[in-house]
């Protein structure tokens, strides 16, 4: 049963199903599909396939039935994160432990692996297994928009790199990381909901969960850039101030940057309620979010 499946289930899923999905390392051409696994295979939190899965589960669906666009939705954020380590952009040595994709494979095959990704994610959506056409033209649309630049991902990058050396608002804060990193967690709720025929006023109330704890992450990450180690986070620590990026702490301080995430986490719970013990693993998701140390 599905209900039995707990987080580390679901991110074993998840695992099985990216190895599943992207061609062996063995399929030509060979080197492309070995920098894509590379980076996709590295390990990782999981978090948008887990917030998927688990809010599929929440409005009544079966996890497992949206296994696909959680895979999907990991395919975009390696690809972001591919391209964000090149030297055109924050040019990282160090990701999820271990040396950048360019760092392996040089600059030009990273930029294809991470297209490469980002072109296998919509083709993965197209193909949801169980979806009707409609949901998978409603799950393209909502990837598409996550990880566009109109307040998606791209957009907040744009709004990242143009901040750099400017004066730190509250403001600037809010258009780059509500863009950056909110929109694709926002859009993982949504799609996990959307596979699993949730009903207008559920997506809704998802889509307010998924704003609360994309704000919250993104807070923890900036306290966590400033506090762990490189080790500890498995990529370069303090990079952030070191760019002069808006930030967190930049603009509020630390002490109060831990107290907006805190208070992120109860506004989410508080959206779940309307949701019972099937949200119990979203509100478990929730806590991951603001308690983790990496």
């Amino acid at each position: 049963m599905t209900m039995s499946l707990s987080l580390s289930d679901l991110r074993q899923l998840a695992d099985r199903t990216l190895d599943q999905l992207v061609p062996s390392e063995e399929t030509p051409p060979v080197r492309i599909h070995r920098a894509m696994r590379y980076s996709l295979m590295a390990g990782g939190k999981r978090i948008r396939p887990l917030l998927c899965m688990e809010a599929a589960r929440a409005v009544g669906g079966d996890a497992t039935v949206a296994a696909h666009p959680a895979c999907a939705l990991e395919m975009v954020h390696t690809y972001s994160l591919i391209h964000d380590d090149l030297p055109a952009l924050d040019n990282d040595d160090l990701r999820r432990g271990r040396p950048t994709c360019h760092k392996v494979f040089g600059d030009a095959m990273a930029i294809l692996a991470g297209d490469a990704l980002l072109t296998l994610a919509f083709q993965v959506l197209a193909q949801t297994p169980g979806a009707s056409a409609d949901v998978r033209a409603r799950l393209v649309e909502e990837l598409a928009l996550a990880g566009g630049t109109v307040g998606g991902m791209i957009g907040g990058q744009v709004f990242d790199l143009e901040g750099e050396r400017r004066k730190p608002t509250a403001a600037l804060l809010e258009s780059i990381h509500r863009a950056k990193t909110g929109a694709l967690l926002r859009g993982s709720v949504r799609m996990g909901a959307i596979v699993a025929g949730a009903g207008e006023t559920e997506l809704a109330a998802l889509s307010r969960f998924g704003e609360h704890v994309g704000l919250a992450f993104q807070i923890v990450d900036d306290i966590l850039d400033i506090e762990q180690s490189s080790e500890q986070l498995g990529k370069t620590a303090g990079k952030d101030a070191a760019q002069e990026k808006i930030t967190f702490p930049a603009v509020y301080g630390v002490e109060a940057s831990k107290r907006m995430a805190a208070e992120e986490r109860a506004a989410a719970y508080d959206v779940l309620s309307a949701f019972g013990e099937r949200a119990a693993s979203l509100r478990e998701l929730a806590a991951l979010i603001v308690e983790r140390t990496a």
